[in-house]
């Protein structure tokens, strides 16, 4: 989607929450600084927007906030743009011949809206079906996690998550439907606190109604203990 440079173009866009295209939207010197030095120009830039509201940085609880909200951009809720943080996911034989889907449900999602910066909450849930290898449980977590820890559109979140696990596993036979609150939409614009956003993925044998529906009843399962 192409916009003419217009303001009012940008905020419809952001106020629609929608997303322009399926890669994360990186300038090609996305990676020539180093962390500390990221650190330490958001810090400024952190100090500045503060004080610009009027807040005295002098006092003690604000005075460190310039220095641990650029640490946190950086390390923490942006740290999925960090190739360097790719989850390393080897793939095993499937030794024991299981065919069937296999499904991780209820992965934790905190996300970035890339619109206000707002929090994404939800939940991930992720199926695959092995064409000869498998990868370890714990690594579909870590691989919706990293794609989380970045600005995003959760549309684009879940495709990211669906197309990894198809070049891990080599295979196409991927399915990820995620269902998160989006705090742009809960406490601010329209303030509805009751809403969430599906979105939903299928990949392979998952675009078969009766294996997506196999899938979505898996979800649907109640799996407290």
């Amino acid at each position: 989607m192409k916009l003419e440079n217009n303001s009012q173009d940008f905020d419809a866009v952001g106020d629609d929450h929608i997303g322009t295209s399926a890669d994360t939207p990186l300038r090609s010197d996305a990676f020539k600084l180093t962390k500390e030095e990221k650190i330490d120009i958001i810090k400024d830039d952190i100090r500045h927007i503060m004080e610009t509201l009027g807040l005295d940085l002098s006092d003690d609880s604000l005075n460190g906030t310039p220095n641990r909200v650029a640490k946190m951009f950086v390390k923490e809720i942006f740290g999925g743009l960090d190739p360097d943080k790719k989850p390393k996911a080897s793939t095993f034989e499937n030794k024991y011949k299981y065919g069937e889907m296999l499904v991780e449900k209820n992965i934790t999602v905190y996300s970035t809206c890339e619109h206000h910066l707002l929090p994404i909450v939800g939940k991930a849930h992720v199926a695959y079906i092995s064409n000869g290898t498998v990868v370890g449980l714990s690594k579909m977590n870590r691989i919706v996690d990293y794609f989380a820890k970045r600005p995003q559109v959760q549309e684009r979140l879940t495709i990211q998550i669906v197309e990894e696990l198809q070049h891990i596993l080599n295979t196409k036979d991927v399915a990820c439907v995620i269902d998160a609150k989006h705090l742009c939409v809960n406490s601010r614009g329209i303030k509805d606190t009751e809403s969430s956003t599906v979105t939903s993925e299928f990949g392979g044998q998952f675009k078969d109604k009766t294996v997506r529906r196999e899938f979505l009843d898996y979800i649907k399962l109640d799996t407290s203990f």
